[in-house]
């Protein structure tokens, strides 16, 4: 139809033809706008990258963690945001990777790492989990497709070759479960596997009402970020409702030795003559200032509650337990042999008084899930902070561990 029919047919003489003509540039511009604003404006920002306290180029005071605290430092790069690892040792010694767990970063397995430097004559790595110490938090799930790219990242950053060599991995408490988790999907990468009060084998029974309500899901976000935030500064004053439960926030506290204990112990845990030279560390004030220096930590901490390999990881431990069967059934065959780990065994070092790994439970979990022949338990002097405050027994059960294979 043309305009001059359009027109033609219109009483442009008639008031309500005029009004409704006029009303029709604004009608479509706020139409246009309506939609504009539906499909942009109210999109929910992009998730965003919570930044490490190294992006604070100079802090007010010196922090508890100090960026030079450990020797070989670096930062690495990645689409999840920046890494943070530390690397020393003879460049050919047995090459050991240490995961740290929930609540303090790397430098709690400093003392432990060290020992095993100068006793083993070791290569160490240590990193930052994602939203700890001085390692970036990204907005995804701290999960085992996550961790597994951490590592990822954090090996192909070192000057030699990992990989192909392969390599012992440490994992303490949460680390624990990210070892093996780790071993279970990528076992030609591990000659062996230590772990300290490891998670992954955690009973659901042992897990405080408390913990499982406020992680399930049930209340915002927000407010789960503060009620956990202020529980992680002290605010709670006190332990959790059951005290034969193991309450999420009381494990990170675990993880963390009493002031002075660490010297009780003789451990040397909070860095005192470990790096000569280098700013001394207490393991004990960590906590408190990630909670105020670093904005992904709370976030992080309650992602890794809910989606890390914490418990119900029998059958990623049991993978790990064929992988040693097949090796030792067949030790003779080169391919076999490359589907398991060369130390034949893992090791699992558990702390006497650890209230929330506790031995009995553990020990024979371990077992089930691993296959007894495949699994060594060793009990130590300690608590849940067993790799922190008793390092050198730490070290020298695992080079007693190493000599008897």
């Amino acid at each position: 139809m043309s305009l001059q029919t359009l027109t033609s047919n219109l009483n442009l003489r008639d008031t309500k033809t005029l009004l409704a003509l006029a009303a029709l540039p604004p009608a479509t511009y706020y139409l246009i706008s309506s939609i504009r604003q539906l499909t942009t404006h109210n999109k929910p920002p992009a998730p965003r990258i919570h930044r490490s306290p190294l992006s604070d180029p100079e802090p007010a005071t010196l922090p508890p963690y100090p960026p030079n605290a450990l020797p070989g430092a670096r930062d690495i790069p990645t689409p999840h945001g920046s890494i943070r690892a530390y690397e020393w040792g003879p460049a050919t010694g047995r090459k050991v990777l240490f995961v740290h767990g929930i609540s303090t970063p790397c430098i709690a397995l400093a003392g432990l790492a060290q020992a095993l430097v100068q006793q083993q004559g070791c290569r160490v790595l240590l990193f930052d989990l994602f939203g700890r110490g001085y390692s970036d938090c990204p907005p995804a799930a701290q999960d085992s497709a996550l961790w597994a790219s951490q590592i990822a990242f954090v090996l192909g950053s070192s000057e030699l070759e990992w990989w192909g060599e392969g390599f012992v991995v440490v994992g303490y408490s949460l680390g624990g479960g990210i070892a093996a988790d780790w071993a279970s999907w990528f076992p030609r990468t591990v000659r062996g596997l230590v772990l300290v009060a490891p998670a992954g084998l955690l009973r659901a029974g042992r897990v405080a009402w408390w913990s499982r309500f406020v992680y399930g899901g049930f209340l915002p976000r927000g407010l789960v970020e503060r009620i956990v935030g202020r529980r992680l500064r002290g605010g709670s004053g006190g332990r959790q409702p059951e005290e034969t439960k193991v309450g999420v926030v009381q494990s990170a506290e675990a993880e963390v030795p009493e002031k002075g204990e660490e010297e009780a112990i003789g451990g040397g845990g909070r860095g005192e003559g470990l790096f000569p030279g280098r700013p001394v560390f207490s393991v004990a004030d960590v906590v408190d200032w990630q909670v105020d220096a670093h904005p992904g930590f709370v976030p992080a901490f309650i992602s890794s509650i809910q989606n890390s390999p914490i418990s119900g990881q029998q059958e990623r431990w049991r993978l790990v337990g064929s992988r040693l069967d097949r090796q030792r059934l067949n030790s003779g065959d080169d391919v076999a042999a490359k589907e398991g780990m060369t130390a034949g065994k893992v090791l699992l070092m558990l702390g006497k008084d650890d209230s929330i790994i506790v031995a009995d439970e553990i020990g024979p979990d371990a077992e089930e899930a691993l296959g007894k022949e495949n699994v060594e338990v060793r009990v130590l002097d300690g608590g849940h902070d067993l790799p922190v405050a008793n390092a050198d027994g730490c070290a020298k059960a695992i080079g007693d561990f190493w000599d008897s294979i």
